[in-house]
């Protein structure tokens, strides 16, 4: 059972999609993430398309980390040589969620089978900031959203506020 909203304002959050190919009209992903944010109260303060490249996301998560609550990012997070976002927020990260990776993967295996084991996914904080890095699938992205991070999302940044 989800606790209940924690905060007595909307969470701002940032997306960023990380992708050499996406671009706004293409970002399913991006653009599931803000409408599920929306309908869910919060907002999204920033939206971003980056390459895949962590001297891009690196520095750029550490900026939106000074005006937003949470960092959602999708896409990289697998194994092939351009899949740079994990290893770019895994640097960042003071403390991990590994709950969110593990709970997820177990969730993606339902749905799609040992594929799950070549995600990356991770979340933890950065500057008392939620990061979340998803995959770029528009169904694991929904997955993640709908399972994880909307229903524990204004508890978490309740906690980082103290």
């Amino acid at each position: 059972m989800a606790h209940p909203p924690a905060l007595g304002r909307p969470v701002r959050c940032a997306v960023i999609t990380v992708s050499d190919t996406r671009t706004v009209e293409s970002d399913l992903s991006g653009q599931i993430i803000q409408t599920l944010l929306g309908e869910a109260g919060h907002r999204v303060s920033d939206y971003r398309i980056v390459p895949d490249e962590p001297g891009e996301i690196r520095p750029l998560c550490q900026s939106l980390a000074a005006q937003a609550d949470a960092i959602i990012l999708s896409g990289g997070t697998g194994i092939a040589p351009r899949d740079t976002t994990y290893d770019a927020i895994a640097a960042l990260l003071e403390k991990t969620l590994p709950g969110f990776g593990e709970i997820f993967r177990q969730l993606s295996f339902q749905q799609i089978g040992s594929r799950a084991v070549a995600s990356r996914a991770v979340a933890g904080v950065y500057q008392s900031t939620l990061l979340f890095s998803l995959p770029g699938s528009s169904k694991a992205v929904t997955l993640a959203m709908e399972a994880l991070i909307l229903p524990e999302l204004p508890h978490l940044v309740s906690l980082l506020q103290g």
